[in-house]
């Protein structure tokens, strides 16, 4: 067993900081602790106290992020600057994690979870809620 995650998760809240993730309503990410319980659907549902049968779509890392690791072309410095520092915070969580996979639950206001599993063996992360209407 390694250390403790909560280094780690202090970590991904500092490259996080000020990061807002694009939906209907921009939010931060923030730093999120599963546990040591593997992050089913059914788990994720008992944790967040969310009735059975709530969506939850499983996606990968790559596909969540790809809107924002990218400025568009022609986009303004600041824009670019926020690209990388999105790129940036992918690639501390492929560090840190292994078997990432992010959990969208629920519809139009929707919980997204950032897993992966630390060398303690705990899942730890990021959240955010997405509004998609």
């Amino acid at each position: 067993m390694q250390a403790d995650p909560t280094s780690t998760l202090s970590s991904f809240e500092e490259a996080a900081r000020g990061l807002l993730f694009p939906s209907e309503s921009d939010r931060p990410l923030l730093p999120y602790r599963f546990g040591p319980e593997e992050p089913t659907p059914e788990a994720v549902l008992r944790a967040r106290g969310l009735p059975a049968g709530t969506p939850v779509e499983e996606v990968s890392l790559a596909s969540f992020f790809e809107g924002v690791t990218q400025a568009p072309e022609g986009a303004a410095a600041e824009e670019d600057a926020t690209a990388e520092r999105f790129r940036a915070l992918v690639a501390l969580l492929e560090r840190e994690l292994t078997e990432l996979r992010v959990l969208r639950v629920g519809k139009v206001d929707i919980d997204a979870l950032v897993l992966g599993r630390h060398p303690s063996g705990e899942w730890i992360g990021l959240s955010t809620q997405l509004v998609e209407t």
